[in-house]
């Protein structure tokens, strides 16, 4: 009965999850915020600058302009825009679902201009009359919510008040205004008009000779705030310098959408498929729990106010396939435990308890490579290590701890003791009075011999590095606008287009150049790129005549040379950030020779992906560096895996006095984990082609940038790492006349002291 209960259990969870999601998913994918790569709209960096000789932007000015900024955008209506500062003196603007993108381009980069008018529309005071940072919300002696002015002249604002007083009862008016519109001819007239321009009317009932003035009204505390915030924005001496822009036509996101959530319904249906055919119960215990995983991706996405990308979108598909990961480890080493004649609870017991170590260990160094991402990563970057990171946690919960849960239930109520469930057959089991250990099990690479061929793999990996250094020699990178400057256009048509047609176009209408790709299925689109920033007018007009020529908004990128610079130079602080991390933490959990040899097989990893993209002329452009180090966290993981089983079986051993012995433990380490990393591999790779093939021509790049990773990380992992490590220790051991003994070290999860 207490048996029976469990499968009960089982099926109430299972049953539970799947009615919640099933209940709130359609609410959670209407909530989800999409990024203006996946609804058109246009994005903007600004370089804030003061027009003050000698005075500073601080955080205050920047706060000011970015209310400023955000009064404006209001008018257009656009839901929750995003307005962020970056560094010390710039602002950022995304603005999802936007249809007017010209208006708002003018809008926005137009100088605020503050000013002090009577009800005839004739200006008294404007904005350098106020004094800089001059208003804030405060309260009167009722305790009502006001907004108190610092002017810079009393007798100026004397003289005003004494002429609005003059004009006698209802006319009184002192009226504030931002961004005035021409054409309006009276307070009065535009008192009925809800135009976001006027911004209060004051009744003047008296002379008042100060620098202090106070402005009440039926105001809430969060309007006076507002108020004060826009009224110093109004008077900041600031210019507002565009440095980038990009701008995606509507139909655009959509496509990319529809065609990039295709793509990975497609290779995570895929996975499900291998996961249940090849490791039967745990693999349909992933499939639960990979579901579950990826509704609450999105349900803290929704819950943290995230904007969902394309890059976003392909982080979620990547953390489906971290997560298969997680279920592959556990599965592969209960499958070890039923080989060596352990019942399927014990095995379960076993295989989960020891497959901890490496999960964790493989996360947190993801982890890592993500915090990394999102520190030095711009917008879009910077959501897909968002997502990334929200990834990884989840996976933790789910694949790791939801899976030994469910599975524990299954095997503990006893309907599941034969390992066939497993996918082992009895004929490869032994029996327990056998006393064969996992490392004297066979495997399906006992022909290799990785250790003796090091050398070998050396020579290759030297040829590799030497051909690489050649390649881009003569190639050099094929830099895109995010590192080289300058524009990039993207255009779009109903038919097919041919290179020399859009040559022949843009030569017509006054931007001539000869750098056009043409792309897409169908070969309906065109890239082009400029080495000249477009000016803003340019962009404008450029837009509406490809709208007039070819019917849809063209995606347009604008970047100056500056920010080439700095997101160069991010990029590498990033990588040598990541790899110090990285070698640091294998340090700690290892020793200092793991460390060294998962650095290096890493640097060969991103230097063949680099030499790749400079022979195949593909463009490096921002997404590449997020492929990188996406790349760098997948590639230590398959060498922390390597490196944790060669550690625990150097825990069946007192003492390695030999080479040879230590060849032969490296030898059996590598030939286990094979089986792991080839499937876990695969598993990536299946999501990664889906997204190449049927995916969003925008992420083409960055997918094929994780295909090579993928494939050289496994590699590296295998023949370089461990070998590195082997390498050393034999110094190690000749020099010292010594051996390699037990150390004592504790690991994740486990109860008693390990290697």
């Amino acid at each position: 009965m207490k048996l029976a209960n469990r499968i009960i259990t089982f099926v109430l969870v299972v049953a539970l999850l799947f009615t919640g999601m099933g209940t709130t998913v359609q609410k959670v994918l209407d909530d989800v915020k999409l990024g203006l790569d996946l609804q058109g709209g246009f994005e903007v960096l600004y370089e804030v600058e003061s027009l003050v000789d000698g005075q500073d932007v601080t955080p205050a000015v920047l706060a000011d302009t970015t209310t400023a900024l955000d009064n404006r955008i209001n008018e257009f209506g656009v839901s929750e825009p995003s307005i962020e500062v970056e560094g010390e003196d710039r602002i950022r603007v995304q603005l999802a679902g936007l249809d007017d993108q010209s208006s708002a381009r003018e809008l926005l980069s137009s100088t605020a201009n503050l000013t002090f008018r009577d009800v005839d529309n004739n200006i008294l005071l404007d904005g350098k009359d106020l004094k800089e940072g001059g208003a804030s919300a405060s309260f009167d002696q009722q305790n009502q919510p006001i907004v108190t002015l610092t002017l810079k002249d009393a007798a100026k604002f004397a003289e005003v008040t004494q002429k609005v007083m003059s004009m006698g009862e209802g006319r009184n008016l002192l009226v504030v205004w931002l961004d005035f519109e021409e054409g309006v001819d009276s307070y009065a007239e535009e008192a009925t008009k809800p135009k976001p321009k006027f911004e209060s009317a004051a009744s003047v009932t008296q002379v008042l000779n100060t620098t202090d003035v106070m402005i009440s009204g039926n105001f809430t505390v969060e309007e006076t705030k507002n108020f004060a915030s826009v009224l110093n924005a109004g008077s900041l001496p600031v210019k507002l310098t565009e440095i980038y822009s990009t701008s995606v036509g509507a139909q655009f996101g959509e496509e990319a959408l529809t065609s990039t959530v295709f793509a990975g319904i497609v290779g995570v249906i895929i996975i499900f498929v291998f996961m249940l055919l090849y490791y039967r119960l745990p693999g349909f215990i992933s499939i639960i729990t990979l579901t579950v995983f990826t509704f609450l991706v999105l349900a803290v996405f929704n819950g943290i106010n995230a904007v969902l990308t394309l890059p976003g979108i392909a982080a979620i598909v990547l953390g489906i396939g971290m997560a298969v990961d997680a279920n592959i480890l556990t599965a592969e080493r209960i499958r070890e435990e039923l080989r060596v004649g352990h019942s399927v609870k014990e095995a379960f017991h076993f295989g989960s308890k020891s497959s901890l170590t490496a999960i964790i260990d493989a996360q947190l160094t993801t982890l890592l490579a993500a915090v990394v991402l999102f520190y030095f990563g711009t917008s879009s970057v910077k959501g897909f290590a968002t997502t990334l990171i929200i990834s990884i946690l989840l996976s933790f919960v789910t694949a790791v701890w939801g899976s030994r849960v469910l599975l524990g239930l299954l095997v503990k109520s006893g309907y599941f003791n034969n390992p066939s469930w497993f996918g082992i057959a009895k004929s490869k089991q032994h029996k327990p009075e056998e006393n064969v250990t996992t490392l004297e099990l066979t495997t399906k690479f006992d022909r290799l011999d990785f250790v003796r061929n090091r050398k070998k793999f050396y020579a290759a990996s030297m040829v590799i590095c030497i051909v690489g250094a050649i390649i881009l020699g003569v190639f050099r990178l094929n830099l895109g606008i995010d590192f080289s400057s300058g524009t990039r256009v993207e255009i779009q048509a109903n038919q097919e287009l041919t290179q020399e047609e859009i040559i022949k176009y843009v030569d017509e209408i006054g931007l001539p150049t000869d750098d056009v790709v043409i792309s897409g299925e169908e070969k309906n689109t065109a890239v082009l790129r400029y080495k000249e920033d477009f000016t803003q007018q340019e962009v404008l007009d450029f837009k509406a005549d490809v709208l007039k020529t070819y019917g849809h908004d063209p995606t347009l990128s604008t970047v100056s040379s500056q920010v080439g610079e700095e997101l160069a130079k991010n990029a590498m602080y990033a990588l040598a950030l990541a790899a110090l991390g990285i070698i640091i933490y294998v340090a700690i959990r290892f020793e200092w020779r793991m460390g060294l040899g998962a650095i290096l097989s890493l640097l060969h990893d991103v230097f063949f992906m680099v030499a790749i993209f400079s022979f195949l002329r593909l463009e490096v452009d921002i997404t590449f560096i997020a492929a990188v180090l996406t790349i760098v966290g997948y590639s230590i993981n398959d060498t922390i895996v390597t490196f944790d089983r060669i550690r625990e079986n150097i825990e069946h051993h007192e003492k390695i006095t030999t080479k040879e012995e230590l060849a032969n433990i490296v030898n059996k380490s590598l030939r286990q984990t094979m089986g792991r990393s080839v499937n876990t591999v695969l598993t990536v790779i299946i999501v990664v082609i889906a997204l190449i093939f049927l995916g969003a021509p925008s992420i083409q790049n960055f997918s094929i940038a994780l295909l090579i990773g993928l494939v050289t990380g496994m590699y590296s992992s295998i023949c370089i790492a461990a070998q590195v490590w082997y390498s050393l220790k034999v110094r190690q051991m000749n020099k010292t006349g010594g051996s390699v003994v037990k150390k004592e070290k504790k690991s994740w999860g486990s109860d008693e002291p390990q290697v």
